[in-house]
């Protein structure tokens, strides 16, 4: 699915302009966006965006990958600098091989990382070449 597709609101229906988006988003219509990397493979799917409460920024998006109707599918926690929103295909890209993210350090619903855990922060971050920097300090 896609923003537009998920817009209970009306926030991206044509009235001369396209509301608020791309610039300023809804998170709802955001989940359940697909995520592709640049070669056009499928990733995941964005299931939740997890909000840094201390400084109000977007961490993560918390994309799934594999499984049938959510039975062994599994979770990543995707640092937000590492998405792009696709505006043309309505979609986010991820700039990562499909065998990377088949590979990449994720968890189950049932066992969600501490990711305010600096260290696994850490991780994440060099997992997806990222700067992870952010205003915060994460304990």
């Amino acid at each position: 699915m896609n923003y537009e597709e998920l817009d209970a609101l009306g926030m991206y229906v044509d009235n001369g302009h396209k509301g608020p988006g791309p610039e300023l988003m809804g998170a709802d219509t955001l989940i359940g966006n697909h995520v592709h990397n640049l070669k056009d493979d499928h990733l995941g799917e964005i299931k939740e965006i997890m909000l840094d409460m201390r400084t109000g920024n977007i961490a993560y998006a918390v994309m799934s990958y594999g499984g049938v109707f959510t039975i062994g599918e599994k979770l990543f926690a995707v640092p937000w600098e590492a998405l792009t929103l696709d505006t043309i295909n309505k979609r986010f890209t991820l700039n990562l091989d499909k065998e990377r993210i088949e590979n990449a350090p994720g968890f189950d619903t049932d066992h969600w990382p501490n990711m305010a855990n600096q260290t696994w922060a850490s991780q994440i971050h060099t997992y997806y070449g990222t700067s992870g920097n952010r205003s915060a300090d994460i304990r």
